[in-house]
């Protein structure tokens, strides 16, 4: 299926691993001109951008920077003011309930997953309404449409980004901009294995049993980075293009059954 990628710029948060680093990858399988790639880690970002060259011969530019701190983030927005598309994924929610959670903790973790979205959405969207086309799109968590107490600030923040993508999206289209939010359950990703020992202490009292879990899930496994990956990449295509204002969960019927895992 051609996509109608070629030619065209992203950005991605949060690339130089799991979700965000799958996407890079299936978009420069799909024939995308330029990717632009956001994390902390610079040797994470810079072993993505010589994979990326040598595999693909695609154009990568990266940007070491913590988007949890504002000024990081209008930087990149500057940086990246002429892409097509941005895909916002850094985020890292402490888990854990209510009551095992400091202030620090909530509003680092809200700094980066609600405050990292929005500025970097609000500043990109304003190039991208002035030439009259763009793609956002937010990678969230079915956690926001799943509340889940034993992870509060996740649950509370993909909530949060739920509603800002349905709000925006719901009128973008007039911009000639399509904002769309993506909910994953489970991905096989470093950050899941945090989370799966977390909740392994809350159900077995041991983090180690944390594999345990995987007889738990939909096909006895969670998704895979590159399956959302995909996902994100046809819904930024014109492929998609009428697809705005919306939330696509890819968690394997989780949600639907109104569990946790």
């Amino acid at each position: 299926m051609e996509l109608g990628l070629q030619g065209k710029s992203v950005l991605i948060t949060g690339a130089s691993k799991g979700i965000g680093l799958a996407t890079a990858h299936s978009f420069a399988r799909e024939g995308i001109a330029t990717l632009h790639l956001a994390a902390r880690s610079v040797d994470g970002l810079q072993a993505a951008q010589a994979d990326l060259v040598a595999r693909y011969g695609v154009s990568v530019h990266i940007h070491p920077m913590d988007l949890s701190i504002t000024s990081n983030v209008m930087e990149l927005a500057v940086r990246c003011a002429a892409v097509d598309i941005l895909v916002n994924n850094a985020a890292d929610s402490t888990p854990g309930p209510m009551d095992q959670l400091t202030d620090q903790e909530w509003r680092s973790s809200l700094d980066m997953k609600i405050f990292s979205y929005v500025t970097l959405t609000r500043e990109l969207y304003a190039h991208m309404k002035k030439r009259g086309s763009g793609v956002v799109i937010n990678d969230i968590g079915n956690s926001g449409e799943n509340w889940d107490a034993n992870y509060i600030v996740g649950t509370t923040g993909n909530a949060a980004m739920m509603a800002f993508t349905r709000g925006v999206g719901g009128r973008s289209l007039d911009d000639g901009i399509r904002v769309v939010g993506v909910n994953p359950g489970p991905v096989a990703t470093d950050r899941m294995v945090k989370l799966m020992k977390r909740r392994a202490v809350d159900w077995y009292g041991d983090e180690s049993r944390w594999e345990e879990l995987f007889d738990k899930y939909p096909a006895k496994r969670p998704a895979s980075p590159e399956e959302v990956a995909d996902l994100i990449v046809w819904l930024s295509s014109e492929r998609a293009g009428y697809i705005t204002g919306t939330i696509v969960t890819i968690d394997g019927g989780i949600a639907s059954k109104r569990s946790i895992i």
